[in-house]
C-alpha cells in the first residue's frame, strides 16, 4: 500500500519522480492493464470543485502525483502523510525518458499541435538516444477520429502513453478510452511538449522552488492565462487548506 494524502478531491501518492520511473518500468514488465496516471496542481484542485464530469474523471486514476508544489508544502506543514518531492510533469517526462532508456519499452507522444509534437518528439530522441519513440500523433481530432487514433497507438506498441489534450479533456480522454488501450501508463501531461521544444518557458529556480511558478506562467502569456491563475490560485489555496487528510477521511 502507498501512502496517501487527500486535498480536496484528489487523493495523492506520496511518492518521489524516481518512485513514479520505478513503478512504471516494474509495470511495463509484467501483463498488466492500463494504469491512469493524473497530476494534481492548483487548477486541478480549483476545477474539480467547478467541473463535475472533470472531478468524476480524476477519480478514476490509479495514481495521482504531485504537480503543484505547494501541496509537497502543505503536506509537510500540516502533518500530514508528507509528499517527499514535487513531481512537475515537465520534470518528470525527463525523469521517465532517462530510466526507459535502452529498456525498449517506448513511448507515445499525443497532443498538441503537429509542429510541436514532431519536434518534441525528435528533441527527446536526441536528448536520450536510447529512448525508444514508438509514434505520436497531434492533439487536433475529431470524436469520430478518436478510435482511430486508439488503433495507432495500440499499433506501435508503446508502452507509455503520454496525453497532452489539456484539462478537463484530456483526462475525458484517458478513462473513456482506458479499456482499449494497450498500454502500460497512460499519463496525462498538459502543455508538456511546448516546454521541451521551449514555446513555454520555465520560471527561474527561485521562482519554482517558493511555489509560486504560476506568477511566471501569468506573466509571459496575460491574455491567456491571468484569469485562470487569478481565480484558480486562491480558491485552490483555499480548498487545500479547508479540505484535507487521510483518503478515507470526509472532514
Amino acid at each position: 500500500m502507498r501512502p496517501r494524502v487527500r486535498f480536496g478531491d484528489f487523493a495523492i501518492d506520496c511518492l518521489s519522480r524516481h518512485d513514479l520511473v520505478h513503478l512504471a518500468l516494474s509495470d511495463c514488465e509484467q501483463d498488466v492493464p492500463a494504469r491512469l496516471v493524473f497530476d494534481a496542481n492548483g487548477h486541478a484542485l480549483s476545477l474539480a470543485r467547478t467541473d463535475a464530469s472533470y472531478r468524476k474523471n480524476v477519480q478514476q486514476a490509479d495514481l495521482i502525483h504531485a504537480d503543484g508544489g505547494f501541496l509537497v508544502t502543505l503536506s509537510k506543514r500540516l502533518n500530514l502523510p508528507e509528499i517527499p518531492e514535487r513531481s512537475a510533469t515537465t520534470d518528470m517526462i525527463h525523469d521517465f525518458a532517462a530510466g526507459f532508456s535502452g529498456t525498449g519499452h517506448g513511448f507515445f507522444l499525443l497532443g498538441g499541435e503537429e509542429r510541436v509534437n514532431r519536434e518534441c518528439s525528435d528533441i527527446l530522441s536526441n536528448q536520450y538516444p536510447g529512448l525508444k519513440m514508438s509514434g505520436r500523433r497531434n492533439g487536433f481530432f475529431s470524436a469520430d477520429e478518436e478510435a482511430a487514433v486508439v488503433e495507432a497507438i495500440n499499433a506501435s506498441g508503446a508502452a507509455i502513453l503520454w496525453v497532452g489534450l489539456g484539462k478537463p479533456k484530456e483526462q475525458d480522454f484517458c478513462v473513456r478510452w482506458r479499456d482499449k488501450l494497450n498500454v502500460r501508463w497512460i499519463i496525462s501531461c498538459g502543455g508538456c511538449y511546448n516546454y521541451i521544444t521551449g514555446d513555454y518557458g520555465r520560471a527561474p529556480d527561485w521562482m519554482q522552488r517558493m511555489n509560486i511558478e504560476w506568477i511566471h506562467r501569468m506573466a509571459t502569456e496575460p491574455r491567456k492565462l491571468f484569469w485562470r491563475y487569478a481565480i484558480t490560485t486562491p480558491h485552490a489555496l483555499w480548498i487545500a487548506l479547508r479540505d484535507h487528510g487521510a483518503p478515507q477521511d470526509t472532514n
